[in-house]
């Protein structure tokens, strides 16, 4: 009853249910009275009460209704509870008066209760010096406030030394560079030598906090305690780890495994600081001076040291900037990691610390990227499958939502073989309605950024059959869920190409929630039409929606029908053009598709740039053969003896002429296959130009090969001549117009002229 009433009282004051005045008038009394409950749970509720209401309260209130009392509340005589009550009330409405009152009304009970009998009340003054200090400036900081601390950090109680230590520590902006290096520097380094001789629970606090104070000691070191304080920081990442057996014999089992705890919990804060030590010991310095260090913490043996080292992964990897790659292998290891904490704290920043790693080390070639990490994507799908055979959904599912990032990260290929598949097994075979939608949703990603339309064309018709056509209802529901993220990710055009219809068709299912679904849907799928292109479809849309109305016997989906019937009657159809209300809408509907005929005309180029590569490839082996021949020839005739009767001249000289012959045919053969090369590279600018071009040098090429007389080119095997060279050239579907499109009868007769003309002239030589 205390407690909610507590708890009501605050509630009232901070929404303002009545007046300020009304408030304290009634409640603040009632709030005094109970702080000094014999019951501490609901004294310490009260009491959060009260700091919380300071805010709220007026100066005047706050002077008479709380501060004078404390005058009382802080003496001796009083109980410790009182004043360790008046220690937090102090720290909190110091803030609330000026520089004046505070050092008449405020200081002089701070000093008081900073030199109490009791080492609880020391310690609680102690830690409300810091919200103190703010109130009451630099100058008093320094003259009232520093000397308290310097006598509390020689406290004989171990609890009053932490509290001042601590202060220090989250005052050290406060002081100028003379009083931190002077005054705090001293103390900071007794306090770090003698903490090894002291309890564990120093360690602990000293652990967390070294990465401020390094931070904020930094620049005032000399290189002797720049390397001391480092080797203390390494110290500490491998305290317990070292001893033998982690424990001494003298101690009882309960003590090992408390003083282990410990351990870990110092370890743990070593992990957490350890960006703040990169930081001090600069980034250029790491392999050198951490990199052993970050190798252990990410080995470390507990759970918590290694989760916490994931969580720092990112910051890290943004601190080494270049020298990103020195820490592959650690993320290996993270993602490898037998417990899934490890894992789900990684992956919370997983597509940042890739994008680093794919961009900022010196192994960024984009073709081939993480060349230099092999182990990178059977460490990314051994994690889906570890995640996936646990419980944990929910890690399951962010990993499949993280892997969004893959396509900018690894290639199209690798995706396709190594992911894609999986996505379609998670999607059909998981139980887990959240982890099969974001496998859908990750498959749409990997088809919108994939390279290849034979491979897209693929994907596509698994999802219509596997899926759509499924004989599972499920698989059908599942079908419906990927083509919302369809409309999502990519154009109307795209969606009204492949998915319109086999949407359509889920009208007439079976099952009574899949028809509900599809109604659902069809509001979206009508946003995908544009008009007059796609008024067809837009008249099938309205047949089922028809169908739906006159044949649905479900009264459960003929209701949402009903629904979805006037809210497709209130919906304003896109146009072909740009209008006011949906302009940026259609301007990304615009950049959408623009995206996916790049990726379709990138394909075609890559593919003419393999073949042109292939042209040449076959040219260089040609004329290598010819060179070959040539000096074969020439050594025979060497060999051959003087003698030799009278026509043998004239046949020489013919020989020679028809070797002139070639040669000009074969150099005029390289300068149309050189320029057939390069002249498919100017097809972004102009895509039927370069189409004409490409089948008038590949015309041009096949005269010159059937006009070559070399014996040893006739007898090649025409299985060694590239595609492009032969007789009938298939033109890619994705090429439009019927300019395009190759006759082989007419192809047929352009190539039988130059034969019989060779022949003629073969038969005119002798």
């Amino acid at each position: 009853m205390q407690l909610t009433a507590a708890v009501s009282f605050l509630t009232i004051l901070q929404e303002e249910s009545m007046s300020v005045h009304t408030c304290a008038h009634s409640f603040l009394q009632v709030i005094l009275l109970h702080l000094e409950h014999r019951d501490t749970g609901v004294s310490n509720a009260w009491l959060e009460t009260l700091l919380s209401a300071v805010e709220l309260l007026p100066k005047e209130t706050l002077r008479h209704e709380i501060l004078n009392p404390l005058v009382s509340k802080a003496q001796l005589s009083q109980t410790v509870q009182s004043r360790l009550v008046s220690c937090k009330i102090l720290g909190k409405i110091t803030n609330k008066f000026d520089a004046h009152s505070i050092k008449r009304e405020i200081l002089p009970l701070v000093k008081s209760l900073c030199q109490d009998v009791e080492y609880e009340v020391r310690s609680c003054m102690c830690r409300q010096l810091e919200n103190i200090a703010q109130g009451i400036g630099t100058e008093l900081t320094k003259n009232v406030v520093l000397p308290e601390l310097i006598e509390l950090s020689r406290d004989e109680s171990g609890s009053v030394r932490l509290a001042a230590f601590e202060t220090l520590v989250n005052m050290l902006d406060m002081f100028d560079t003379d009083d931190r290096s002077q005054t705090i520097l001293p103390l900071v380094k007794s306090f770090c030598e003698k903490s090894f001789k002291a309890d564990e629970s120093i360690l602990i606090s000293l652990s967390f906090h070294l990465g401020k104070l390094c931070h904020g000691l930094y620049g005032i070191f000399t290189p002797d305690q720049h390397l001391r304080f480092l080797e203390f920081y390494k110290k500490l990442c491998t305290l317990g780890l070292q001893q033998e057996n982690g424990h001494n014999e003298s101690q009882i089992p309960s003590q090992i495994v408390e003083q282990e705890k410990k351990y870990t919990s110092v370890r743990k804060n070593c992990a957490y600081n350890f960006p703040a030590m990169i930081v001090f010991v600069d980034p250029k310095n790491f392999h050198m001076e951490l990199y052993s260090t970050f190798f252990c913490l990410c080995h470390d043996p507990e759970v918590p040291v290694r989760y916490t080292i994931a969580i720092c992964f990112y910051e890290v990897s943004k601190l080494l900037n270049s020298g990103v790659h020195l820490i592959h292998k650690e993320l290996i290891t993270l993602l490898q990691d037998e417990s899934l904490e490890v894992l789900d704290a990684l992956i919370n920043h997983l597509p940042e610390i890739l994008e680093l790693m794919s961009t900022g080390g010196e192994n960024s070639v984009q073709e081939n990227k993480f060349s230099s990490v092999p182990d990178l994507i059977p460490a990314l799908t051994a994690a889906e499958q570890r995640a996936a055979a646990s419980l944990k959904w929910r890690t399951h599912e962010k990993l499949l939502q993280k892997y969004t990032c893959l396509p900018h990260i690894i290639s199209s290929d690798q995706i396709y073989y190594r992911f894609l598949q999986r996505m379609f097994t998670i999607m059909m075979t998981n139980n887990v309605l959240p982890v099969q939608r974001a496998a859908a949703r990750t498959l749409c990603i990997f088809l919108r950024y994939n390279r290849k339309q034979e491979q897209r064309h693929e994907v596509i018709q698994k999802l219509i059959e596997q899926l759509g056509q499924g004989k599972s209802y499920w698989n059908r529901l599942r079908f419906l869920d990927t083509c919302e993220f369809i409309i999502e990710i990519f154009s109307r055009s795209f969606f009204c190409k492949y998915f319109f219809l086999p949407v359509i068709e889920l009208t007439h299912d079976p099952v009574a929630n899949v028809r509900m679904k599809l109604c659902y849907l069809l509001p979206k799928v009508k946003s995908a039409l544009k008009i007059p292109a796609d008024m067809h479809l837009l008249q099938q849309l309205e047949m089922c929606v028809r169908k739906l109305l006159c044949q649905e016997k479900d009264k459960d989906v003929l209701a949402i029908v009903k629904k979805t019937v006037l809210e497709l009657d209130r919906m304003e159809m896109s146009m072909d053009m740009f209008q006011k209300k949906n302009y940026e809408k259609d301007l990304l509907d615009q950049e959408k598709e623009r995206e996916e005929l790049l990726f379709l005309e990138m394909e075609q180029l890559e593919k003419e740039k393999h073949q042109s590569d292939g042209r040449l490839a076959s040219d260089k082996s040609f004329e290598k053969k010819r060179r070959d021949s040539r000096t074969s020839t020439q050594s025979l005739s060497k060999n051959l003896p003087i003698s030799v009767p009278g026509p043998s001249s004239s046949t020489a000289s013919t020989s020679k002429e028809i070797k002139k012959s070639k040669l000009t045919r074969s150099q005029s053969f390289n300068n149309q296959a050189f320029h057939a090369k390069y002249g498919t590279l100017d097809k972004c600018a102009s895509k039927s130009s370069t189409l004409a071009h490409t089948s008038s040098v590949s015309g041009l090429v096949r005269t010159a090969m059937l006009s070559l007389t070399d014996d040893s080119f006739r007898t090649r095997n025409a299985s060694s001549v590239p595609a492009s060279f032969s007789p009938n050239p298939v033109v890619p579907s994705t090429s439009r117009g019927p300019g395009n499109t190759a006759d082989p009868k007419s192809g047929g007769s352009k190539d039988a002229q130059p034969r019989k003309a060779t022949l003629k002239s073969r038969k005119s030589n002798p």
